[in-house]
C-alpha cells in the first residue's frame, strides 16, 4: 500500500511538472538579456547588451524596447524595477555605472559612477522599502559592496577599513543573472546573502562564510545564483561550470536552517546542466535556468525535472503576483505557462 501511494504521488508530481511549458513573448536579435525584474503580473522589465531595456505593462502581451541614449555600447547585466515608471539598471566593466529612470525609461540619470581600475559590477538587489545593495569583483582583495537606502537615488561604497569581505585569490562574483546577492528584511534590519565562484565558492550569509560543495577551482566554475526563502528557512544555490554547460556535476546545493544550524539535505536529482539562475515560485517549488534549459523542482530543490531545452540566463517570479518569466539570448523573454 505504501509503495502504491508513493507511485501515485510521484506520478502526480511528474504530470504537474510536464504540464508546465515555456512560451516566448518577445525577442530581439543580437541582444543578450541577463537582467530581469518582475514587479507584478503585468509590469516586466529586462536589461541587457547594446544599451537595451525591454518593458511590458500588460503581462508580456507587448513590449517596448528602449535604447538608453549615450550608453548604446554598455551591457546592463542587472535591473531592479519598482513600478511602471521607476527602475534602476547596472552596467558591468569600467567605468562602473548605475542609472535610474523615473519616467518609464525616457530619461536615465547616473546615480553611481566609479572609474576605479578593475571595477566590475555583478549584481544588485533591493528590499521593498528601498534598501539596496550592489556587489562587484574584488578590488585589492576586497569584494566590492555599495549600498543605498532610497531606492538607488544615492549610493555609498563600503570603505576598505569597514569591509570584512576578503576574497581568496581567483574568487569573484559572476555577472550571470543579477541573482548572486539577495537582501531581505527592511532598511532597519537587512539580511544579506551572496555567493561567489571561481577558485573558491562560498555562501556568505549575514557576514558568515560557508564553504560550498558546488564545483569550483576554475574561473568558469562556482555558484551563480542564490534563492532565499525565510518562510521555510531554506536557501538554494545554483551554478556549475559555464565552460561545460552540459555537466550536472555539483551544480546545485540546498541549505535548511534548523535551531540556528545549517543542514545540507542531499540533492538527489540535480538540474540538467550549468544553471545561472534559481528562483522560488512557492515555498516548495522552484525554477532554474541556464544555457542548456529550464528545470522545475516541487520538493524544495531536492529533485529537478527538465521542462525545456531552451537557453535562458535569468528567471524571476513576480514580486507582487504569481507569474514567472525568463530572459536570455536573442532578446528572448518568455513566460512559464501552467497548462
Amino acid at each position: 500500500m505504501k509503495t502504491l501511494l508513493l507511485f501515485i504521488f510521484s506520478t502526480l508530481i511528474s504530470s504537474l511538472i510536464h504540464a508546465q511549458q515555456i512560451k516566448t513573448l518577445t525577442s530581439k536579435e543580437k541582444i543578450s538579456l541577463r537582467g530581469l525584474s518582475v514587479v507584478n503580473d503585468n509590469i516586466i522589465w529586462a536589461s541587457g547588451s547594446n544599451g537595451q531595456v525591454a518593458k511590458s505593462i500588460n503581462g508580456g502581451k507587448s513590449f517596448e524596447w528602449i535604447t538608453v541614449k549615450g550608453y548604446e555600447q554598455r551591457d546592463f547585466r542587472d535591473i531592479e524595477a519598482f513600478d511602471a515608471r521607476t527602475a534602476v539598471i547596472m552596467a558591468v566593466d569600467a567605468p562602473a555605472i548605475i542609472l535610474k529612470t523615473k519616467d518609464g525609461g525616457n530619461i536615465w540619470n547616473e546615480v553611481f559612477h566609479d572609474d576605479t581600475k578593475g571595477m566590475f559590477l555583478d549584481a544588485m538587489d533591493f528590499t521593498k522599502d528601498g534598501n539596496g545593495i550592489v556587489v562587484g569583483d574584488p578590488i585589492n582583495k576586497k569584494l566590492f559592496i555599495a549600498t543605498t537606502g532610497n531606492y538607488g537615488d544615492k549610493w555609498s561604497t563600503l570603505k576598505p577599513e569597514n569591509n570584512f569581505y576578503t576574497a581568496d585569490t581567483g574568487e569573484a562574483f559572476f555577472a550571470a543573472s543579477g541573482t548572486n546577492v539577495k537582501i531581505s528584511g527592511n532598511k532597519y534590519n537587512p539580511v544579506i546573502s551572496f555567493v561567489t565562484g571561481g577558485t573558491d565558492s562560498r555562501l556568505i550569509f549575514e557576514g558568515t562564510p560557508v564553504a560550498l560543495n558546488i564545483i569550483h577551482g576554475k574561473e568558469s566554475q562556482g555558484a551563480n545564483s542564490v534563492a532565499v526563502n525565510f518562510s521555510v528557512s531554506r536557501i538554494v544555490i545554483a551554478g556549475g561550470d559555464f565552460n561545460n554547460p552540459q555537466s550536472s556535476e555539483k551544480n546545485l546545493e540546498v541549505f535548511t536552517v534548523h535551531n540556528g544550524k545549517l543542514l545540507f539535505p542531499p540533492v538527489q536529482t540535480p538540474p540538467h546542466g550549468y544553471r545561472s539562475c534559481v528562483a522560488y515560485i512557492t515555498d516548495d517549488s522552484l525554477v532554474c535556468c541556464g544555457l542548456t534549459g529550464v528545470d522545475i523542482s516541487n520538493d524544495g530543490g531536492i529533485n529537478w525535472k527538465l521542462i525545456s531545452n531552451e537557453s535562458f540566463n535569468v528567471c524571476a517570479k513576480a514580486k507582487n503576483g504569481n507569474d514567472v518569466f525568463l530572459a536570455g539570448k536573442d532578446g528572448r523573454i518568455a513566460k512559464l505557462i501552467k497548462e
